[in-house]
């Protein structure tokens, strides 16, 4: 069994077209969520859990996530200069978070192919993949959880969220069996959400739907998920699907670096890659804001009451 992780990869190299015109020039995953960058989430929850050597991917025109990530020393000195010891802090945070280094994927081929992009720096470690959509809050220790059961099952560990039928075909969907593993006190969750995943369709049809577990955007991967992805063909999109190949690993001898396990995550998640679901992030996050989260508790109670129009 492969144990140690301390990397993990952040694929960032997505265009945003959702959120255009605002990432037109600004890269998504420097959007605030109140006063702090999505990606930032992402790393912090990162470190957390231990991981503090972390691989950006980006691509063309994301050199800002780099230097988001760097030291600032002409603002530094001017803050240090006017006082401003509250924000002098705060800037610096990014770059004390971790090890961060970056990466271009060069052409977008898909997610798979971006976590392919990190085999020369991963090597052969198991790793952590943490997409930059998807906000945990944290409160609510997951990535703790699967390096867990990554430490007792090896092979790879995935995220598994219960969806409405309605919503199973905008994620990749599990089908799964009982698992004896159990959970390790440590990992903060309640005995059985952990499961065997045996199966694994992007996107499903209502046809190839195999239950009601959705996968998140959280994975921790052995290492023979890159020679999988080196030949793994285009799926859905047209594109290399790191689903498809997770579905491989389940398939695979455990010697082999095979073996799927989930956790089951009923906690707060919160998706940035969605307009409406963005705009909950930030109200959910300025609420409990320690500068602003009272009073914009008081001011959206009075707004709920009687909306402006």
């Amino acid at each position: 069994m492969l144990v140690g992780i301390s990397k993990a990869v952040i694929p960032a190299a997505g265009l945003g077209t959702r959120f255009l015109p605002a990432t037109k020039a600004v890269p998504k995953e420097l959007l605030p969520v109140v006063d702090v960058p999505a990606i930032q989430y992402v790393v912090a929850e990162a470190a957390a859990a231990g991981l503090t050597d972390i691989l950006i991917v980006t691509g063309r025109g994301k050199d800002a996530i780099a230097d988001h990530f760097d030291r600032a020393p002409d603002l530094e000195r001017m803050l240090d200069a006017k006082g401003d010891a509250a924000r002098l802090a705060a800037v610096r945070v990014p770059s004390e978070l971790a090890t961060v280094h970056t990466v271009r994927q060069g052409e977008p081929h898909g997610l798979g192919h971006a976590v392919w992009c990190a085999r020369d720096h991963v090597g052969g470690e198991p790793f952590a993949v943490l997409l930059g959509d998807d906000l945990i809050d944290e409160r609510d220790p997951l990535l703790t959880a699967m390096l867990a059961v990554q430490r007792r099952a090896g092979g790879s560990v995935i995220t598994l969220m219960p969806v409405s039928a309605e919503q199973i075909a905008l994620y990749g969907c599990a089908g799964v069996a009982p698992s004896e593993l159990g959970v390790a006190p440590s990992a903060g969750l309640p005995e059985g959400d952990v499961v065997r995943v045996e199966a694994l369709v992007e996107k499903p049809t209502p046809s190839q739907v195999l239950s009601h577990y959705a996968v998140i955007g959280r994975y921790v991967l052995h290492p023979a998920v890159f020679d999988v992805l080196e030949r793994q063909e285009p799926g859905r999109g047209g594109e290399i699907q790191l689903t498809d190949a997770i579905a491989t690993l389940a398939t695979m001898p455990a010697d082999q670096g095979g073996g799927v396990h989930g956790v089951v995550f009923r906690g707060r998640r919160y998706d940035t890659g969605d307009k409406l679901d963005y705009l909950k992030a930030v109200v959910c996050l300025a609420s409990r804001h320690p500068d602003v989260g009272g009073e914009f508790r008081a001011w959206l109670t009075d707004f709920a009451r009687s909306p402006e129009e």
